[in-house]
């Protein structure tokens, strides 16, 4: 009888775990998130600017592109590692695309150089768009290509590259724009950055 209860019970409990099971497996993952990375001067800067996009989940200023193990920021600085200043950025897809994204990265650079951004000079600070897949590229250099039959520009001298190691720079320079904010503005002010931007994209951006 104890025998036979048993199995009468084992039945809907085992049903019941495959349907649950079954719908976890169908249903999909909440909170997926993307990639991408940006290299445009400065990554205090450019790590700022990314915070403020809408669907951004993290953002995290390092080095990339070189090929140099684990660099110090001294040492990209100073050039000869090939690494380039650059953002890793966490975003939500279903809140901000890669294609915006892109829009915001150019409408935030001088797409004219490609020795350096603003005050920064050196091809450590130069603008690069590291993709990291297939499809980050294609979106990428059409947005480039569109950008250059546009004639807004005499060049656009972005790389675009595919991403490889990122190195996460010293923990001072993360968020250094919300660490130290005077000293920050006083060194974007004093790029001139922002005039620069106005200059190339209009006040609008």
């Amino acid at each position: 009888m104890k025998s036979k209860f048993l199995k009468i019970l084992f039945v809907p409990l085992f049903l019941i775990c495959s349907y649950w099971s079954g719908l976890s497996a169908a249903a999909p993952s909440k909170g997926q998130t993307e990639t991408a990375i940006f290299a445009g001067g400065c990554f205090w800067c450019v790590q700022h600017d990314f915070d403020t996009v809408r669907g951004v989940i993290s953002t995290t200023a390092g080095y990339t592109g070189g090929t140099k193990v684990d660099p110090t920021y001294e040492e990209v600085s100073s050039g000869g590692t090939g690494h380039v200043e650059s953002v890793k950025v966490v975003y939500d897809p279903s809140k901000v695309s890669y294609a915006q994204l892109l829009d915001f990265y150019f409408h935030n650079i001088d797409p004219t150089r490609r020795d350096g951004q603003f005050c920064d000079e050196g091809s450590q600070y130069r603008p690069v768009i590291f993709y990291e897949n297939e499809e980050q590229k294609m979106l990428a250099e059409k947005y480039r290509q569109d950008l250059v039959a546009s004639n807004k520009f005499k060049t656009v001298e972005v790389d675009i590259l595919p991403a490889t190691a990122f190195y996460p720079a010293e923990k001072y320079h993360q968020e250094y724009y919300q660490k130290n904010p005077i000293r920050y503005k006083f060194y974007r002010a004093n790029c001139g950055r922002d005039s620069r931007l106005k200059q190339l994209w209009g006040s609008g951006g």
